[in-house]
């Protein structure tokens, strides 16, 4: 694995085959006036560039039941926000399949509590096995509604690998979460060994009384990320 990242490095190609969806991340000052065409269509045409000039692989099919390839690996999963400035941040994240496969929800009753938040945690890590390429990178979105919980669990694998959320009772839980998956054994490539998890980052939201919804987004050690500040 280290050699293998290592000539990606040097020889300027990917390191997996599987090149990934497209996922960006939109932050968008409220001052900023997009001119010409769509936000949405310009970002479509750079992922288009992108896959095309970098010689990666085509990986969207139009429709997931058809299975048809589109060809150029658009269109790209969006996300955007509001923020106040002037000035517009795009990160994009591609995210593989092997990973993104294993990732997981569930709508777990508040009795639960954060026994339940770490049962399925380790147990959609388990059920993972070697499949996401392990050593991995969790992340973990807990509360809001299902849909945002699915966010903020994809938001936090944009964390810097190991820097801890800035509050310190979630901090402590990310410590003793990644203590919980490396005890597991599954190790790098699923052979065994210590270190399952590179981190564990988890991200919390405001929730409904009657709800306690939990998100595990696995990434793999490759844990892609670019952005730019326009």
């Amino acid at each position: 694995m280290i050699i293998n990242a290592e000539i990606a490095s040097s020889e300027k190609v990917p390191m997996c085959q599987d090149t990934g969806y497209a996922v960006v991340f939109v932050e968008l000052g409220q001052d900023v006036h997009i001119e010409g065409s769509l936000l949405e269509d310009a970002i479509n045409e750079g992922v288009r560039r992108g896959y095309s000039e970098g010689y990666l692989r085509n990986s969207i099919v139009g429709n997931p039941l058809e299975r048809v390839n589109t060809g150029d690996n658009t269109p790209a999963v969006i996300h955007l926000k509001l923020v106040p400035g002037d000035q517009m941040k795009i990160i994009i994240a591609p995210k593989g399949s092997g990973t993104e496969n294993m990732s997981a929800i569930k709508m777990l009753k508040p009795a639960e509590g954060i026994e339940g938040v770490k049962k399925f945690i380790l147990d959609t890590i388990k059920a993972a096995g070697p499949n996401p390429c392990p050593p991995i990178i969790v992340g973990v979105g807990i509360g809001g509604t299902m849909e945002k919980a699915a966010l903020i669990a994809k938001e936090a694998l944009l964390r810097p690998v190991g820097v801890l959320n800035p509050r310190p009772d979630i901090a402590k839980l990310e410590s003793e979460f990644l203590n919980d998956v490396n005890a597991l054994g599954i190790g790098p490539q699923g052979l065994g060994g210590i270190n399952t998890a590179l981190a564990v980052h988890v991200e919390i939201y405001p929730t409904h009384i009657a709800s306690l919804p939990v998100a595990v987004n696995i990434n793999c050690h490759a844990s892609r990320h670019r952005e730019a500040i326009l």
